[in-house]
């Protein structure tokens, strides 16, 4: 089974070494990674050029970061397609081989699983752990989804129901999540495992504003997708955020 991972840059130069050497070292014996670069400026490009294992490169202006996830899509050959942003890196040369493992099982069309946030400082201190453990289709209400690095899906069902709608600022992974899982109800796999290592500091927490954005984005998917919610619900996830920082330091013993 042939896996496509999509990794997206621009600029990336001081991280995306770890992203590639991680698809590198993955022991699946048929892993097609894409690179789909927005014109970089620094050394990026001859970063990736240096990893022979890359199948593809396009590196061309675009229009944000889903118009490149979306091109990713489209040259795409795999059975199943996986995001791995050009910060985050697999945490073991084992994950991909599991992955495809879970698609074993009759009637699987995509798999979550867990991802964990460390400190760009420090690669090996895992501050927050956001688990799709508990996870229900019903939670998109209370703006909860799955871990959206942790997602692999087959390629048809980007062919049946659409790539990632382009006029969302930060939340079409969400209403694209909400679309498969939600909408039009395909069958999922929970993996218990981390399957990516993230460092923090990504665009949809960086202020209040965008976390309004955000919000205001997610109202938008649930409405388009069949889902009532408001402002007052969506926050409550705020609170029951503090609770995937205690997870780590249980883990940890402190």
């Amino acid at each position: 089974m042939k896996v496509s991972i999509i990794t997206t840059t621009f600029n990336s130069a001081a991280t995306v070494a770890s992203t590639l050497e991680s698809v590198q070292s993955q022991t699946h014996p048929s892993i097609e990674h894409i690179i789909v670069d927005g014109a970089s400026s620094d050394e990026t490009l001859s970063i990736v050029r240096s990893f022979p294992h890359v199948a593809r490169l396009v590196s061309e202006p675009d229009k944000g970061l889903y118009d490149a996830i979306n091109k990713g899509i489209r040259i795409s050959t795999g059975d199943i397609i996986g995001i791995l942003n050009s910060d985050d890196f697999f945490p073991d040369n084992r994950v991909v081989e599991k992955i495809v493992q879970a698609f074993d099982h009759p009637g699987t069309e995509a798999i979550i699983g867990d991802i964990a946030f460390i400190r760009p400082g420090n690669l090996k201190k895992v501050i927050r752990l956001y688990s799709a453990k508990k996870f229900s289709p019903a939670k998109f209400a209370y703006g909860y989804m799955p871990p959206h690095p942790s997602f692999y899906a087959r390629k048809e069902l980007y062919d049946t129901y659409g790539l990632y709608k382009q006029d969302y600022k930060i939340a079409a992974d969400y209403e694209l999540l909400m679309r498969f899982i939600y909408r039009h109800k395909i069958s999922y796999r929970y993996i218990n495992q981390v399957l990516v290592y993230m460092r923090t500091g990504g665009i949809s927490n960086k202020s209040w504003r965008s976390r309004y954005v955000l919000n205001k984005e997610i109202i938008r998917a649930c409405k388009e997708n069949g889902v009532q919610t408001n402002m007052a619900v969506l926050s409550v996830k705020y609170i029951n955020k503090i609770f995937e920082y205690i997870k780590p330091a249980l883990i940890r013993g402190e």
